[in-house]
């Protein structure tokens, strides 16, 4: 049976002032869009307020996956879920309670991911993987599109996959984000990612929905789960 490998755009580097249309470019090749929220607090930058992230999550012709790399996710999470993301992903190093914050995403309908920055380790989270759907393991520094892909990530993203292969029940996605690319792609589902959040590689494409088919090629011939 053919492994899913799940692609979701980021709209990080897509052309803000025309976000629908830019959305739509790829929501026939592609699994989600990946909805990055920056407060210019936990990270060095600021994409979107409340008011403009619930717009896109409305407007949107994929299923919204938001990554809130933000202070305080405890509160603000749920509200992403409320608000009619399928998954939201907050960060481990910004929560206070993340097992609360687990169940109040979920309580409000929404699907819950993890994320770790590079310098968080696997183990730093381990005992959360068997209550969360999914699992991101940054392969830049959260904060800015365009950077370029960690590679001594990839022992941790193998550690990961060993871990949720030994899960009886359901196993959570591994998701990676952060200069994913045709050159990087086969490398990380080497390592067990079925993930892709890919922004710069999509929508500095000629052709952004062809890039998403390519990538989600690249990757099921890499796959080895």
């Amino acid at each position: 049976m053919e492994s899913q490998i799940l692609i979701n755009p980021s709209i990080l580097n897509a052309n803000f002032d025309d976000l629908e249309n830019e959305i739509a470019k790829v929501a026939l090749t592609s699994d989600s869009l990946h909805l990055d929220v920056m407060d210019n607090i936990f990270v060095p930058n600021f994409t979107f307020d409340l008011n403009r992230a619930f717009e896109i999550i409305n407007f949107s012709k994929l299923p919204v996956d938001a990554h809130l790399m933000i202070e305080n996710p405890d509160e603000i999470s749920p509200l992403y879920a409320e608000n009619g993301c399928t998954s939201v992903t907050f960060h481990f190093e910004a929560a206070n309670d993340v097992s609360k914050t687990i169940r109040d995403i979920r309580s409000n309908g929404a699907k819950v991911g993890l994320a770790i920055k590079p310098a968080t380790k696997f183990a730093d989270v381990q005992k959360w993987i068997e209550d969360i759907d999914m699992l991101l393991i940054m392969t830049v520094e959260p904060g800015f599109g365009g950077q370029s892909f960690m590679h001594d990530q990839m022992p941790k993203v193998t550690q990961a996959r060993t871990f949720i292969e030994t899960l009886l029940k359901q196993k959570p996605t591994l998701q990676i984000d952060g200069g994913v690319s045709l050159e990087t792609i086969g490398e990380a589902a080497k390592a067990g990612a079925n993930c892709f959040v890919a922004g710069s590689a999509v929508y500095k494409s000629d052709k952004p929905a062809e890039m998403v088919s390519s990538l989600r090629e690249m990757a099921q011939k890499n796959y080895p789960f």
